[in-house]
């Protein structure tokens, strides 16, 4: 057999399946340290329990684990096949798949043990930063091999958002990262005050841009036309998106530090920006919805269509509630509640949850030559997750209004009105209720993990041959 002819689909198969395992393992910590905000007792008072070590756990193994494989198995599924040719090279492929694990493996052992640099999606300890560089610059080279080779001389826009992604996480991952390293998990950053709050933000809202939001946008424009049988509504709307997305997002940072020390033009700045982000970020979510124009029949029938419509309309929901949320007098009143854990969540959740599941729904089949075991079960799934994110989202919604005001209300003599502890006591029934909402989340996760290992089961993982002549193959 010759290797050339064929697309590489264990690697895709591989980060599937981490992909899976990773989602289920990340949310059920998610769920843990829900159920600690409601039930300290629940840290069973061990150190590697406590809030302080899993929460950052569970935010790392749902970004840089499940839906960083998500990422990297749609990624070589779909350029492949958008490029006509095989991955640049299969052991640079297998180097970036064992790797990774290796890097979320290390990560988790590391915060279990409360080793962290103790920065917002940048806990990661020196050794595994410098880890993730060398396995980042594998899949950079694997990636752009394989585009300097295609046998397609167009670039689709989902390459152009895949290529953003790759180059603005080196650049954000190595200069936030930039440290004096004492041990191997233990070092000094080179920023001070203000200036390492500034980089640190700049960092973190990116990583959301350019892990969470573009690959996602590039595999929502590869995998949906697919799903619904229709091209793209617009393609000179895909291309506008991708270069005011891409422009704008990278500046908007600073509103993470309003009502701080840094500079007030520079708040301004970041505040400006992200509500120049909402044209951008709507112009993908429409162009995405109408996408199903001439196949709205689709949203009675399959789940794979529920999933793409209803996660593009929470990518608009975020987009929208993010830019209000920048508002230096809204900011007064939601910074630090519980309404930004809802906004994060929302997207979270809803965009990038739903947009993967759709993927790994429509993909795996696929990749095992055969039908979805269960079209019942995954639509079960889309109904059971929709109510354990409206559950979960509406009552951080509740939870950070209320903190926001009681925090600031004051008396006629201009005292606190209300304790720490009241605050507390008054929030207590909704975090039992986000922790309802994130068990039932993750239900549909289980049920979406067996219906695809069922699928798995019952097809063949034999390769697809590579025809330059024809257009995208499934």
């Amino acid at each position: 057999m010759d290797k050339k002819l064929y697309y590489d689909e264990s690697t895709v198969r591989w980060f599937s399946f981490f992909t899976i395992f990773w989602g289920f393992v990340g949310m059920l910590v998610g769920l843990w340290a829900a159920l600690e905000l409601a039930f300290w007792q629940l840290n069973f008072d061990l150190p590697y329990l406590t809030f302080g070590r899993i929460r950052p756990l569970h935010t790392n193994a749902v970004i840089f684990a499940f839906t960083a494989n998500g990422i990297f198995a749609g990624v070589y599924y779909s350029l492949q096949r958008v490029c006509k040719v095989r991955m640049f090279s299969d052991a640079l492929s297998k180097i970036h798949l064992w790797g990774w694990q290796l890097i979320i493996v290390l990560d988790a052992v590391c915060l279990l043990s409360g080793y962290t640099d103790g920065k917002e999606y940048a806990e990661p300890v020196f050794f595994i930063d410098i880890l993730i560089t060398l396995i980042w610059v594998v899949f950079a080279i694997n990636f752009f091999g394989t585009v300097a080779t295609r046998k397609c001389k167009h670039m689709y826009v989902a390459v152009w958002f895949y290529m953003s992604t790759i180059i603005t996480i080196a650049m954000l991952h190595i200069v936030n990262n930039l440290a004096l390293p004492v041990t191997l998990t233990k070092s000094y950053p080179i920023y001070a005050g203000v200036q390492d709050a500034l980089i640190q933000w700049w960092y973190g809202h990116n990583a959301v841009g350019f892990l969470l939001t573009t690959p996602i946008l590039g595999l929502m424009y590869y995998f949906l036309p697919k799903a619904v049988n229709r091209p793209v509504y617009s393609y000179r709307l895909s291309i506008l998106h991708f270069w005011s997305l891409v422009f704008i997002y990278i500046w908007a940072g600073p509103h993470h530090l309003i009502y701080t020390a840094l500079p007030d033009w520079c708040q301004t700045l970041g505040m400006v920006f992200s509500l120049m982000l909402i044209a951008p970020s709507w112009g993908g979510m429409i162009n995405g919805i109408l996408t199903f124009k001439g196949a709205w029949d689709k949203l009675r029938t399959d789940p794979i269509a529920k999933f793409f419509v209803v996660g593009l309309t929470f990518y608009g929901m975020s987009t929208f509630e993010g830019p209000m949320l920048s508002i230096k007098s809204v900011s007064a009143l939601g910074h630090f509640t519980d309404w930004i854990v809802g906004h994060v969540h929302s997207g979270a959740l809803g965009w990038v949850g739903f947009t993967l599941f759709a993927m790994l729904y429509w993909m795996v089949p696929r990749l095992y030559k055969t039908e979805l075991y269960s079209q019942d079960m995954a639509t079960k799934h889309f109904w059971i997750g929709t109510i354990g994110i409206l559950i979960y989202v509406t009552s951080m919604w509740v939870t950070g209004v209320t903190q926001g005001l009681m925090w600031r209300a004051v008396t006629a003599q201009g005292d606190l009105m209300y304790s720490f502890i009241e605050t507390v006591h008054q929030l207590h029934p909704y975090y039992i209720l986000r922790a309802i909402g994130g068990g039932i989340y993750l239900v549909g996760v289980v049920m979406m993990a067996y219906n695809l290992f069922m699928t798995m089961k019952q097809g063949e993982a034999t390769p697809t041959l590579i025809n330059p002549d024809k257009g995208q193959e499934a």
